[in-house]
């Protein structure tokens, strides 16, 4: 799926208060790489969240993300590392749910993957689900807002599919 255009940021507080109500109560972590820290901030807008929300850490460089998630896959980039970041941040927050987000969001390619190309990974109770979207936008700013929306869709539509 190619994902165009980008996500606001009312849309992204929509999604995130539609989380929010989604995991009825259940802890969530998240593991971000090329989001740095968005999608957790998102949901930390949404009313009541120090109640579900356990934490996010910021994975940005290669060596955190296998430091402290636990990340073994030969590339960062890949659906692999998601699947790792997801149950690692899981674990380290001892939630129930989790996402995950890494990925080429910058200008320039990486490991053979063009700008846009974006992993994530998402659990519920056990259940791990990992994707990869393609991101529009013209600039790194806009594939990042789209790929916190687009993290929290996936994120969303895993807990409906589990509910």
């Amino acid at each position: 799926m190619r994902m165009t255009g980008e996500t606001s940021v009312d849309g992204v507080a929509e999604l995130a208060r539609r989380t929010a109500e989604a995991l009825a109560g259940r802890p969530l972590a998240c593991a971000e790489s090329c989001t740095a820290g968005r999608v957790s901030a998102s949901l930390a807008g949404v009313g009541g969240a120090s109640e579900w929300l356990r934490g996010g850490l910021v994975a940005y460089q290669a060596e955190t993300k296998r430091s402290l998630l636990h990340v073994t896959a030969p590339s960062v980039f890949s659906e692999q590392a998601a699947t790792e970041m997801v149950r690692g941040a899981a674990d380290l927050f001892g939630a129930r749910v989790a996402v995950a987000t890494t990925g080429v969001i910058g200008d320039d390619p990486e490991e053979g993957l063009p700008p846009g190309t974006l992993m994530i990974g998402t659990m519920v109770d056990g259940d791990i689900q990992v994707l990869t979207r393609h991101l529009g936008g013209r600039n790194p700013e806009e594939r990042c807002q789209t790929a916190v929306g687009a993290a929290l869709s996936a994120l969303l539509d895993h807990l409906a599919s589990r509910s």
